[in-house]
C-alpha cells in the first residue's frame, strides 16, 4: 500500500514529485456507556479540503475529533494517514497533526511569547523571532509580554491558534476554533485557514456555524442525523 498519493506534474524541461497527503476514517464506532455515538462512520479529508463536522450537542463531533487526532481508540473501525493506520507510527502521525481542543493548554502564568516558545520547543528548535512573527499573525503581538491569565477569552483563543501556526504541520484538527473570537477575529481565524489550505494543507473543524474561507468550498459532515 502506498503511503501516499504520487502525482508526477512538470514541463518539458522538469518533472516535480508531489506527496498528497490525506486523512480516512473507515467504519468507526464508538459507545459511550450505553450510547452509540459513533456508527459505522467513513470519511476522507484531502489536501487542500476543509471539512466541517456539524451536529447537535452530544451527537459526537469532539469525539470523532479525538478519535482522527489518536486521542481516541474506536471500539471498531481504523484511521488511517496516507493510507497507513496511525497507531503504526504514532509518533510520525502525531509530528504531522495539530490538534485544538475545547481548553487552549495555555500555561496561565507564562506570557504569551513564553506560551509559544514552550510549546513549539518541545516539537522543534525554534528561529529568533519566530514566535512574536506568529503573534503578529493572530494579531495579539501587543500581548507578548503579558501573562496568559491576564488575557481575554479571545485572546487565549488566538494565542493558542498561534501554536497550532508554529507547528507547522499539514493536518489541522480544530474543536470549536472559532469559540469566543469577535468578527474580526474570527475573520483573521478564517483568512489563516484558507491560507493554510492554499498551501496544501488539510482542515477539519468542528462548529455549529463555519463562516466564508476565502476561496474555498467547506464540505460539511453532519452527524447524528
Amino acid at each position: 500500500m502506498l503511503a501516499a498519493a504520487l502525482y508526477l506534474i512538470g514541463s518539458r524541461n522538469r518533472l516535480q514529485l508531489i506527496d498528497i497527503k490525506y486523512l480516512s476514517a473507515d467504519n468507526l464506532h464508538i459507545w459511550r456507556g450505553e450510547r452509540h455515538v459513533l456508527r459505522g462512520l467513513s470519511a476522507e479529508l484531502r489536501a487542500g479540503e476543509v471539512v466541517q463536522v456539524a451536529g447537535p450537542n452530544g451527537t459526537g463531533k469532539t469525539t470523532l475529533l479525538r478519535v482522527l487526532a489518536g486521542l481516541l481508540t474506536p471500539e471498531q473501525g481504523s484511521v488511517q494517514w496516507c493510507g497507513r493506520p496511525i497507531s503504526a507510527d504514532r509518533d510520525g502521525y502525531n509530528a504531522e497533526l495539530s490538534w485544538l481542543g475545547h481548553d487552549n493548554a495555555l500555561k496561565a502564568d507564562l506570557t504569551a511569547l513564553e506560551n509559544l516558545d514552550f510549546a513549539t520547543g518541545l516539537r522543534r528548535p525554534t528561529a529568533a523571532g519566530e514566535t512574536r512573527a506568529a503573534l503578529e499573525r493572530v494579531g495579539i503581538a501587543r500581548c507578548a509580554g503579558l501573562p496568559a491569565r491576564s488575557l481575554s477569552a479571545g485572546q487565549r483563543r488566538r494565542l493558542a491558534m498561534a501554536r497550532v501556526l508554529l507547528a507547522a504541520t499539514p493536518l489541522w484538527l480544530l474543536d470549536e476554533p472559532f469559540t469566543n473570537l469577535d468578527a474580526e477575529g474570527t475573520a483573521l481565524l478564517s483568512a489563516l485557514v484558507a491560507g493554510h489550505l492554499k498551501s496544501g494543507g488539510l482542515v477539519m473543524l468542528a462548529a455549529h456555524q463555519v463562516p466564508e474561507i476565502p476561496g474555498h468550498a467547506v464540505r460539511r459532515l453532519e452527524l447524528g442525523g
